[in-house]
């Protein structure tokens, strides 16, 4: 009946989930074969796969629980159960097999919802269930339980005793058992009878019930009384119900697979004025543990990597299972063409989520980008947002996190060592040298790897066996013939260093007199950034790392990652770094970090990945909000062009972010220089000035309204503003064809100063979304930029520099003509030149040179003059930052 019920309840299963392959690992530790083959007729019989881990008798409750360990994390198990000696049975072995895996109910976590009555939480031992099964009603009666110790005899106690028996535990040795035996209408042995204890004053017409481990085939005669015991073994029966309970198991499993709603508790703000300063307030707020968090957001245990107490990297598992759940709403903070000191989108995209979330229970999620140490010891300071709208701790936020910037780094590295040691070995060994090298003999066998007989695909040669190639073939294997002056591959680091901006390599006796000049970018300027941030998947980030082109050969067609071999090692490196990272806002609420790429020299978004995990974990109603860098002619340009090419997600509405002091710099207000005090005109009333810079936010309204989506202004309001400020700006905003125009004070109050943000946006994404492209992929490299430049930017025309026009035709003749424009310009104007304000026109836009990112999948041609390597001013950040060598405390971050 057992047996017939689990299968049956186990078809049903796989026909809803025809993929599934339940699998029960068994650990066994001694050498009973027979309890062996009765798993493995039981689960062939109901269709359960069984792996049995046969370990050694003797083995220790170490090497036991090394294997338990290595079962809890393969995906593969569903199930995990223990047959070992009775002496291995410890809390240690028992505790270690993960609580979802607990086949035979034994650990802690599943005794304690079986002893406080949570029966839907548990799953009742095997043999307890058999012990149940073979008793019939037992309410009233006496049963008295002997040797059954441990985890097994407290389960069996608690599941009696809650069919109303009265029950008494003793010992084999205590000198009261053969009284108790002698009363008890119910005998339940838990363990192997000692020969040398007699159990012959067992009451007349008792019940005797045998569940020892070693009772499968063995019989026990009770007795030598008028009126035998009636025994009972557990035997195959207990065998029967540790099937079952894998079956259960896999409904639990298959269940928690599902989509959760939140469970999410928000954490109280209590601002304080004046308003302290970033860190005092991240430090006064004392966050949830990220694996709270990432429960109460319905995460798996097994689909967190915690690093700390605070942040999680989340792995890319969860996009399967979630694979069927309908996506939130997707929305994008932008800006108006901000002042040096930048005009809080990010504070006002932790403002709306918290407002969303914490306030009105809408289920949402911020996506930030990962701050790159640059601005956060140069001028800028950090990007965790600001005030109490800000994500927590903020000083693990703006320092390493999780180590992503330095994997990229090392990566992009990696890559520019391969370029130059190429060129080296080439230019010093014969064809014949480089393939003994590039192919060499291992214990008598020579092979190509995986990425060499790629490359011989790709040069049409179709041999797999190294001795058979030509000398012909062997040349054009074994030579790149890169063309040193086309490297477009630097090396990065992670610090604004204006004197690597320009640098000669090669400069070592050891490198022959192969010296070129070379640069150094900022980390966060790699491809590799801008890869990390628009791919989809592991074997999508793979593939893109290997396209990236790296040079030309002396024949002018490109050289890639793939053709130096390195592509699997750059995979390997970005493995972790592709996982976004948890953390929270100031109020609880779940954000993702994750990459972080400029805006103004590559695409300035936070990734596709975090994106799309998010829009699955806030469910249908739900919103994730993510942050484009700069204007909205910069950052949300090319998310709209790029990302969501890339990501194939739709935006629901974009919230355009401005403040008074920028719309007064517009107007005609004197330069704000990061550092310095603000003039007066940014701290009195100036009507004039707030009207005339008006025409910056129109110009932004328009650009989005280019793309079809409903545009929100949200004010980010100064205690500098006056009140006649705030009103004129949200009237003109909407007069211009805004959604709605809020005043926002989020920085001052937290989420509650976002709440009517939080209200129009929801308003808003409800709105009919047009969304469309700015442009076609097919229309040449040129056209391309020209509808940016004069759609977006408000040029006249463009005019490319006879370098970038070379650029342009060597790339379309490569096959390059069909990318989307990553434009790399001046963030602080429409045009091309800083100083010029408001809306600029008539201006023709110069392009002095094209580059291309084919890994990351875009050109990107160069405005003017663009530096990608910051500098250090004369006074920089790091002057404010230290460390409290007693309270390990991070001073002076912002």
């Amino acid at each position: 009946k057992v047996t017939e019920n689990a299968k049956s309840s186990l078809a049903s299963l796989k026909r809803e989930n025809p993929l599934l392959e339940p699998t029960l690992a068994i650990i066994q530790a001694h050498n009973d074969q027979l309890i062996q083959e009765a798993n493995k007729n039981f689960a062939e019989e109901i269709g359960l796969r069984v792996i049995h881990i046969c370990l050694p008798e003797g083995s220790t409750k170490d090497e036991i629980v090394s294997e338990i360990l290595r079962l809890n994390e393969d995906p593969n198990v569903q199930g995990l159960a223990l047959d070992l000696p009775e002496s291995l049975y410890s809390s240690k072995v028992l505790n270690a097999v993960k609580p979802e895996k607990d086949v035979d109910g034994l650990s802690s976590v599943n005794l304690g919802h079986l002893v406080h009555g949570d029966v839907c939480d548990c799953l009742v031992p095997p043999t307890v269930c058999a012990v149940m099964e073979l008793l019939e009603d037992i309410g009233g009666k006496k049963v008295l339980l002997v040797g059954a110790r441990g985890a097994e005899g407290a389960a069996l106690q608690s599941v009696l005793q809650r069919q109303g028996a009265a029950v008494l535990s003793c010992h084999w040795r205590a000198p009261q058992l053969q009284s108790e035996l002698g009363h008890a209408d119910v005998v339940v042995f838990g363990s192997t009878k000692p020969s040398d204890v007699p159990v012959s004053c067992i009451k007349p017409g008792a019940t005797v019930v045998s569940c020892a481990h070693d009772l499968l085939s063995e019989k026990h005669d009770y007795g030598q009384q008028k009126n035998p015991a009636a025994e009972k073994t557990v035997g195959s029966l207990a065998v029967a119900m540790r099937m079952q309970n894998m079956v259960k198991n896999m409904e639990r499993w298959i269940q928690s697979q599902q989509y959760r709603k939140w469970d999410l508790h928000s954490l109280k703000l209590q601002p304080l004025s004046p308003v302290p300063s970033d860190i005092e307030i991240s430090r006064a707020q004392s966050p949830k543990a990220v694996d709270v968090l990432a429960k109460e957001i319905g995460l798996l245990t097994d689909e967190i990597e915690i690093y700390g107490q605070t942040k999680a990297k989340v792995r890319l598992s969860l996009l399967e299972r979630l694979k069927d759940q309908p996506d939130g709403k997707y929305v994008l903070v932008a800006g108006i063409t901000p002042t040096p000191l930048g005009e809080g989108k990010s504070t006002v995209t932790v403002g709306l989520v918290q407002a969303l979330t914490a306030h009105l229970n809408i289920n949402s999620f911020a996506c930030l980008r990962q701050p790159s140490q640059g601005p956060t010891f140069g001028v800028k300071g950090g990007a965790a947002g600001g005030g109490y709208a800000q994500v927590i701790p903020m000083e693990e936020f703006n320092l390493h996190l999780t180590g992503d910037i330095h994997a990229i780094t090392a990566a992009n590295n990696l890559l520019a060592a391969a370029i130059d040691a190429r060129i080296l070995h080439e230019n010093t060994q014969s064809d014949k040298s480089l393939y003994n090298r590039l192919v060499p003999v291992v214990n008598g066998m020579r092979g190509f790897s995986a990425i060499q007989l790629a490359r011989l695909r790709r040069l049409g040669i179709n041999k797999t066996d190294p001795e058979t190639l030509t000398e012909e073939e062997i040349s054009k294997f074994v030579r790149l013939d890169i063309d040193p002056s086309t490297i477009t591959w630097q090396r990065v680091v992670d610090t604004n260093d204006r004197f690597l901006r320009k640098i000669t390599v090669g400069q070592a006796n050891t490198e022959k007199g192969f010296v070129r000049q070379a640069q150094f970018d900022i980390a966060v300027a790699s491809e590799i950034m801008a890869i990390l941030a628009l791919t989809t998947s592991l074997q999508d980030m793979k593939e893109r790392l290997g396209k990236m082109v790296v040079a030309n050969d002396k024949k002018g067609e490109p050289v890639t990652a793939e053709d130096l071999g390195v592509t699997g090692a750059l995979a390997v490196l970005m493995k972790d770094a592709i996982k976004p990272t948890l953390m929270q806002t100031l109020e609880g609420t779940p954000v993702f970090v994750h990459a972080g790429p400029f805006a103004n020299i590559a695409h300035g978004n936070s990734s596709v990945l975090a994106d799309k995990i998010a829009l699955k974990l806030v469910g249908e109603k739900g919103f994730v909000v993510t942050e484009a860098g700069f204007g909205a002619d910069i950052g949300m340009e090319k998310f709209f062009n790029i990302k969501c090419r890339a990501s194939g997600l739709v935006p629901s509405v974009v919230v355009l972010v401005a403040t008074v002091r920028a719309l007064k710099m517009h107007g005609g207000g004197p330069n704000v220089t990061a550092g310095a005090p603000l003039k007066k005109e940014y701290t009195e009333e100036n009507l004039q000035l707030v009207a005339d810079g008006c025409c910056n936010l129109q110009k932004q309204i328009q650009i989005t309204q280019l793309f079809g989506v409903p545009v929100v202004v949200a004010l980010n309001v100064f205690k500098t503003d006056s009140p006649a400020e705030v009103d004129l700006v949200c009237k003109i905003a909407k007069e211009c064809g805004a959604f709605d125009a809020v005043p926002c004070n989020h920085w001052s109050a937290g989420g509650k100063g976002a709440v009517k943000l939080a209200q129009a946006v929801e308003k808003a994404a409800n709105q009919k979304n047009s969304f469309k492209y700015l442009y076609s992929l097919e229309l040449p490299i040129v056209e391309k930029i020209r509808i940016i430049a004069q759609k977006v930017y408000g040029a006249q025309d463009i005019e490319l520099s006879p370098v970038a026009q070379s650029q342009v035709d060597r790339y379309t003749r490569q096959g390059f003509g069909n990318l989307p424009i990553c434009m790399a310009k001046t963030h602080l104007s429409l045009s091309h030149q800083p100083e010029r304000k408001g809306v600029p026109t008539g201006f023709i836009l110069p392009i002095s040179d094209v580059r291309a990112s084919i890994g990351a999948g875009f050109i990107y041609p160069l405005v003017g003059t663009m530096s990608t390597m910051p500098g250090l001013p004369t006074r920089p950040c790091f002057y404010d930052i230290d460390l409290d060598p007693i309270t390990e405390q991070v001073k002076g971050l912002f």
